[in-house]
Protein backbone atom coordinates (compact mmCIF):
# COMPACT_ATOMS: atom_id res chain seq x y z
CA UNK A 1 0.00 0.00 0.00
CA UNK A 2 1.25 3.47 -0.80
CA UNK A 3 2.01 5.84 2.04
CA UNK A 4 -0.78 8.21 0.92
CA UNK A 5 -3.30 5.35 0.92
CA UNK A 6 -2.30 4.37 4.47
CA UNK A 7 -2.94 7.96 5.59
CA UNK A 8 -6.34 7.95 3.89
CA UNK A 9 -7.34 4.71 5.62
CA UNK A 10 -6.01 5.96 8.95
CA UNK A 11 -8.23 9.05 8.62
CA UNK A 12 -11.22 6.87 7.71
CA UNK A 13 -10.65 4.57 10.70
CA UNK A 14 -10.24 7.54 13.07
CA UNK A 15 -13.44 9.16 11.76
CA UNK A 16 -15.44 5.96 12.21
CA UNK A 17 -14.14 5.36 15.75
CA UNK A 18 -14.83 8.97 16.74
CA UNK A 19 -18.32 8.91 15.19
CA UNK A 20 -19.14 5.92 17.40
CA UNK A 21 -18.06 7.89 20.48
CA UNK A 22 -14.81 6.05 21.22
CA UNK A 23 -11.26 7.35 21.50
CA UNK A 24 -8.09 5.83 20.08
CA UNK A 25 -5.15 4.90 22.29
CA UNK A 26 -3.01 3.50 19.46
CA UNK A 27 -3.41 3.17 15.70
CA UNK A 28 -0.53 1.99 13.55
CA UNK A 29 -0.01 0.42 10.17
CA UNK A 30 2.13 -2.68 9.70
CA UNK A 31 3.36 -2.35 6.13
CA UNK A 32 4.85 -5.87 5.94
CA UNK A 33 1.68 -7.59 7.15
CA UNK A 34 -0.61 -5.03 5.43
CA UNK A 35 -2.96 -4.33 8.34
CA UNK A 36 -3.74 -1.67 10.93
CA UNK A 37 -3.57 -2.30 14.67
CA UNK A 38 -6.16 -0.35 16.66
CA UNK A 39 -6.40 -0.10 20.44
CA UNK A 40 -9.07 2.02 22.08
CA UNK A 41 -8.93 3.92 25.37
CA UNK A 42 -11.89 1.93 26.62
CA UNK A 43 -12.85 -1.73 26.92
CA UNK A 44 -15.95 -2.59 24.91
CA UNK A 45 -18.50 -5.29 25.49
CA UNK A 46 -18.56 -8.04 22.87
CA UNK A 47 -21.71 -6.52 21.34
CA UNK A 48 -20.18 -3.05 21.10
CA UNK A 49 -16.97 -4.50 19.61
CA UNK A 50 -19.04 -6.35 17.04
CA UNK A 51 -20.90 -3.14 16.19
CA UNK A 52 -17.61 -1.29 15.71
CA UNK A 53 -16.34 -4.05 13.40
CA UNK A 54 -19.48 -3.85 11.29
CA UNK A 55 -19.13 -0.07 10.88
CA UNK A 56 -15.58 -0.22 9.51
CA UNK A 57 -14.99 0.17 5.77
CA UNK A 58 -12.32 -2.56 5.88
CA UNK A 59 -12.55 -6.09 7.26
CA UNK A 60 -11.99 -5.82 11.03
CA UNK A 61 -11.34 -8.51 13.67
CA UNK A 62 -11.86 -7.98 17.39
CA UNK A 63 -8.77 -9.28 19.20
CA UNK A 64 -9.80 -8.75 22.83
CA UNK A 65 -8.66 -6.46 25.62
CA UNK A 66 -5.16 -4.98 25.53
CA UNK A 67 -3.30 -2.94 28.12
CA UNK A 68 -5.48 0.16 27.59
CA UNK A 69 -8.69 -1.05 25.97
CA UNK A 70 -10.23 -3.12 23.21
CA UNK A 71 -7.92 -4.18 20.36
CA UNK A 72 -8.72 -4.71 16.69
CA UNK A 73 -6.92 -5.79 13.54
CA UNK A 74 -8.06 -3.98 10.39
CA UNK A 75 -7.03 -5.63 7.13
CA UNK A 76 -6.32 -3.64 3.99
Amino acid sequence: MRYEDAWMWQDQITSTVNALGYTIWDLKYDREADYFYLELNESLTDDNASDLCSQMSLFTDYKGIGSNGSCFTIYT
